[in-house]
């Protein structure tokens, strides 16, 4: 769900911005700046990297290792509402200091902002600590300076300020542990608290494979939303950019019968076959990458070079995307009617 985390965040301030008034511009670079905070909690998937190198042999032994090693720590530390809201306090406080250059006594309070911010993810650090060991620590030290570095680009390429900053590591932080409500153990959201509001996976079906079949479904509804969402802000139409190779996606319909019934504990076989599927989109890239450098060296050069940039690889990903949905769908039918 890393992929669909980021989307749902992006689209929802980016829409909610234009809603608001907000230039297309600045929708953009608030959606933007929300998606990359709702990736952050994801940073305590590398310590899964360790079960890629546990010694097992070939590819699944590999995968089995990565996601044994990952619940151990993913989605307790990071993945808290008490967590997200303060180090959101924390990421705007940095977002002061770091914002602009300034004299005297602004300069003062920007740097005490920047270091209160510090002291309050120090505290958030600590915590873990004491109440996960060293392995708590090593996540919530990554996921501060990760959420900093975000906080940092946001507000020096994106042009947010401390308040901007605030709402969107808001949104991003707390919006993402209910994306993982349908796969897997719930996080743990009130961490550090011995409180756990929901210690069973939410379930949308009573079988197992219709269950992650609809999980599946609404990853790809969260990214068709936010292709929705852009593609309004930049002016463009969604339709123009799938092609009809797309339709090649049915022919995965197949695997229904071919392949053992997926489950989310047996989930990657599916997931890693059906995302290939979506190869078809960006098979003709190099072919346009050529094209693009040379509009780009053609005498036009500026704003039609970079629109023509951003067509040429929303193409191949739409297309993708929906040869991965006609596929997921096809599967699921044929899941069906056997």
């Amino acid at each position: 769900m890393f992929v669909g985390h980021a989307l749902l965040a992006f689209a929802l301030a980016a829409a909610g911005a234009r809603r608001l008034g907000r230039s297309r511009e600045r929708s953009l670079a608030l959606g933007f700046a929300a998606g990359a905070f709702a990736t952050v909690p994801d940073v305590d998937m590398l310590y899964a990297l360790t079960g890629l190198f546990s010694g097992v042999d070939g590819a699944f032994g590999a995968v089995n290792g990565f996601w044994s090693a990952s619940t151990l720590v993913h989605r307790v530390v990071t993945h808290s509402l008490v967590v997200g809201t303060a180090a959101a306090v924390a990421f705007a406080l940095w977002s002061r200091g770091v914002s602009r250059d300034r004299a005297g006594i602004g300069a003062l309070r920007t740097r005490s902002d920047a270091l209160s911010g510090l002291a309050v993810l120090g505290v958030l650090v600590a915590t873990a600590g004491f109440v996960s060991g060293s392995l708590g620590l090593a996540v919530m030290t990554a996921f501060a300076l990760v959420g900093l570095a975000v906080a940092t680009v946001a507000v020096r390429s994106g042009g947010l300020g401390p308040r901007a900053v605030l709402a969107t590591a808001l949104l991003g932080l707390l919006s993402h542990p209910f994306g993982d409500l349908f796969t897997g153990e719930p996080p743990q959201l009130l961490y550090p608290l011995g409180v756990r509001p929901l210690t069973e996976r939410v379930l949308l079906s009573p079988d197992s494979t219709l269950h992650l079949l609809g999980a599946f479904g609404v990853e790809l509804a969260t990214i068709w939303l936010a292709a929705i969402v852009y593609c309004r802000l930049t002016d463009r139409s969604l339709r123009t950019h799938v092609r009809w190779r797309a339709a090649l996606g049915v022919a995965y319909a197949g695997a229904a019968l071919a392949l053992p019934a997926p489950t989310v504990d047996s989930s990657y076989r599916f997931v890693f076959s059906v995302l290939a599927v979506g190869a078809v989109g960006p098979a003709p890239l190099v072919r346009r990458a050529y094209r693009v450098r040379r509009v780009a060296r053609d005498g036009g050069h500026g704003e039609r070079s970079k629109h023509t940039l951003a067509d040429e690889v929303l193409t191949p990903v739409l297309t993708g995307l929906a040869a991965i949905t006609l596929a997921g769908v096809s599967f699921a039918l044929v899941y069906s009617l056997a």
